[in-house]
């Protein structure tokens, strides 16, 4: 007898679904997609309607596609129906889409259906195919679209930035404009000038023993200023903004009597979150587990997909993580809030189910990101998932199950002190009542300000008088806006309307892959590589298309081909009419700058020839000596730690002579940052590196013993995994001593000693 083939992406998907539909199903992977544009040329007829021209993927190492699509071609043609079970969103609909195109018969026809389920749940899964549909021609269409115009962007303006800078580069619609706003954060970074301002705070005592602080808030009408420097200085407003001005401040503070003039004290309640959607699930897993965007996905894709769970074999715990939506399925309400009551109480549980509002362009169609059994505690799961699977889901149904839980009461106290024309304040609150803090907290991104409200203060009464204990000035500077990590980048990105859920961790990886940023203690720095791909990008004419604002209504428009307001082709027509213009433009930018050759007055350090000339290359702007063609930084590259460049990175003088040969050091930049190199390579290929903390790395250090292969001197080096002693006549000899531990080999037949 026939039975119904089943498609999806994954053995793992495979797997779990496999148990809940029976014997008359068979139930087979496609590995992912089964059809892309071609890995060589541009793939798109513009001529004709930007018509893609799709082609089965080629097979690579990782596997073997043609066989897959045999095999599925082969299982189709003796099914009696097929039902194609991708996720559900736009990849998921191209990939059925293609399926439908390669491995359903037409000649007999088998009957084709396309399943959707936000969950792999028995009774997701039974319901979906109790209820099949057909392939959503605009959610096709929008996938198309936006492959199309990712294809355009890429293959047209990569060869040209190639040709222009030198090396393999690439642009993209999406992850230029991430990298435009990592120079751009990192220029305002650099252009920064910061402000001094001083606050003042007394140690207080009333009549119960316990000391508190509090800040001047005002002197006499006018408000201390503390934040908002950007801004012109109001007449209500002052700022302290010398140690002077605060030190007179503090001494006619010293001279007042302390009377608290008002306290008040009112309620204040927190709210739960939403339950987690992709963007946000990416920035708490970044801030609270360290995990990159790129790991949550993966790791949130096996939660989705399938895991052992003993006898109950395969389970998926968590719902589709690829959404914007917040929205959650009456019956996941209910059984939730069941559990509340159960768990914790009914004084934790809301009067109704809160249902939170998405975003106006999420797609509702999808549930927010939950475990698909809130009975399925973190704790029950500990034994069947790995560290970081159970992470990530008590994460998830931490989140979740606070979403339906009653807010936290606080009381917040405010004491307003007056002394004389001054006017101290202290804040604090007491937490009444925990609601949702009881399972969950949301983390933040930078260090918060209000950390003083969150103080138990003294009760203190109006009128009375206090004891001064000490007033101190402090000492405070504004501080540039912080570098981007991944959390904070994600969460720029999705305000701006820049990106999808499916496209976030995507973007992450590409710009660090390409080497256009780098990660420094978890924040983003570009490269001198990025810096400069960058500039001749906007530079060049792309300022339009690698802008937020354009980019995100980009987005907008696939959003509209996928509700079916608008025609794919239409939305491209529009965008490749002025991108045309823009590749022209940046077209003779590029000839101009390759062309570029601007005269200064230094002199070569190889030839001793003056007027080398200036030139845009990989890394940046550098010089080249037009007699003798060698090359060196334009600038020297400024140390990490921002030292002067007349010192060394570590404070000494700067190493002026190689110690190999006797020529000039000369501090460069490269591909991973500042070093020293000699200035007689390449026959001299001596380097000094500078750590990351900004320190310059010894010079190598000569020991009384010889090579055994070429006989030089051997010295002692550090490196990345520590100190080592090898040949000092590197990179010609590349003997390095391996010291042992004077443990011997275990083997019998062996009689060496263990490294």
């Amino acid at each position: 007898m026939a039975k119904n083939l089943v498609v999806v992406e994954s053995p793992a998907k495979a797997k779990t679904i496999n148990k809940y539909l029976g014997k008359d199903f068979v139930v087979k992977a496609s590995i992912g997609h089964i059809k892309d544009l071609p890995s060589k040329g541009l793939g798109v007829d513009v001529q004709n309607d930007f018509a893609p021209e799709y082609e089965i993927i080629p097979d690579s190492r990782k596997r073997n596609n043609k066989k897959i699509v045999s095999d599925l071609k082969k299982t189709a043609r003796t099914a009696s129906a097929i039902y194609l079970a991708a996720d559900p969103d736009r990849e998921g609909e191209a990939i059925c889409q293609h399926l439908a195109e390669e491995i359903v018969p037409k000649k007999p026809a088998v009957p084709a259906y396309r399943v959707m389920f936000n969950e792999i749940t028995k009774r997701a899964v039974q319901e979906a195919f109790e209820h099949p549909k057909q392939i959503d021609e605009n959610l096709v269409d929008a996938q198309q679209a936006r492959r199309v115009l990712d294809r355009l962007v890429g293959y047209k303006i990569s060869p040209l930035l190639c040709r222009t800078i030198g090396g393999r580069l690439s642009a993209g619609r999406v992850q230029s404009v991430a990298l435009r706003m990592v120079v751009e954060r990192e220029r305002e970074i650099e252009a920064f000038n910061k402000t001094e301002y001083w606050t003042i705070a007394a140690n207080l005592t009333g009549k119960q023993p316990t000391a508190f602080d509090a800040r001047l808030l005002k002197v006499g009408e006018q408000t201390v200023k503390t934040a908002g420097f950007d801004n012109e200085l109001k007449k209500t407003e002052i700022l302290i903004g010398h140690e002077a001005q605060a030190a007179e401040l503090v001494a006619e503070a010293s001279r007042q009597t302390f009377t608290v003039s008002e306290v008040t004290t009112k309620e204040r309640k927190r709210n739960p979150v939403p339950p987690f959607i992709t963007s946000k699930l990416q920035q708490e897993a970044s801030r609270k587990l360290g995990f990159a965007v790129k790991r949550t996905m993966m790791i949130a894709q096996h939660l989705y997909e399938g895991i052992e769970i003993g006898a109950e074999g395969s389970v998926g715990l968590i719902t589709y993580m690829r959404t914007d939506s917040t929205r959650v399925g009456e019956a996941a309400l209910g059984e939730t809030r069941e559990f509340i009551s159960n768990q914790y109480g009914a004084n934790y549980l809301p009067e109704k189910a809160i249902h939170y509002r998405s975003k106006k362009d999420a797609q509702d169609a999808h549930e927010a990101i939950r475990p698909t059994d809130v009975t399925r505690t973190p704790d029950a799961l500990a034994k069947y998932l790995k560290p970081e699977e159970l992470k990530l889901y008590r994460l998830i149904w931490q989140r979740f199950v606070a979403s339906q839980m009653m807010p936290a009461l606080f009381d917040q106290t405010t004491i307003d002190i007056q002394a004389g024309r001054l006017v101290f304040r202290a804040t604090g609150s007491v937490q009444k009542f925990d609601g949702f803090l009881k399972i969950y907290q949301e983390g933040r991104d930078e260090k918060a300000e209000d950390e003083e409200d969150e103080r138990t203060l003294p009760l203190v009464a109006e009128g009375e008088t206090l004891t001064v204990n000490k007033i101190d000035p402090e000492q405070h500077f504004t501080e540039p806006p912080p570098r981007y990590t991944e959390a904070t980048l994600v969460k720029a990105l999705e305000e701006k309307g820049i990106g999808r859920p499916s496209t976030y961790a995507a973007i992450m990886t590409t710009i660090q892959d390409r080497e256009y940023v780098e990660k420094k203690e978890g924040r983003f720095h570009p490269t001198a590589l990025g810096k400069t791909v960058n500039d001749v990008l906007i530079d060049g004419g792309f300022a339009d298309l690698f802008n937020e604002t354009y980019t995100a209504r980009m987005e907008e428009e696939l959003d509209e081909v996928e509700d079916g307001k608008l025609k794919w082709t239409d939305a491209l027509h529009e965008f490749y009419d002025k991108f045309k213009k823009d590749l022209s433009a940046f077209e003779k930018y590029a000839k101009k700058i390759k062309e570029k050759e601007t005269p200064t007055d230094e002199v070569c350090l190889k030839c001793n020839t003056p007027g080398m000339v200036q030139k845009l290359g990989r890394f940046g702007k550098y010089l080249k000596c037009k007699n003798c063609g060698a090359t060196r930084d334009a600038e020297p590259a400024a140390p990490p730690d921002g030292s002067a460049q007349s010192q060394g990175a570590d404070g000494e003088e700067e190493p002026e002579a190689c110690e190999l040969c006797g020529k000039p050091m000369q501090l460069k930049r490269g591909r991973f940052g500042p070093f020293y190199g000699c200035s007689g390579y390449p026959e001299c290929r001596n380097i000094r590196r500078v750590s990351k903390s900004g320190k310059l790395t010894k010079p190598p250090e000569p020991i009384d013993e010889k090579c055994p292969v070429d006989g030089a001197q051997l010295v002692k080096r550090w490196g990345r995994y520590g100190e080592f002693i090898s040949c000092s006549n590197y990179p010609n000899c590349k003997y390095i001593k391996r010291e042992t531990t004077g443990i011997a080999c275990p083997r019998p037949e062996c009689k060496g000693e263990l490294l």
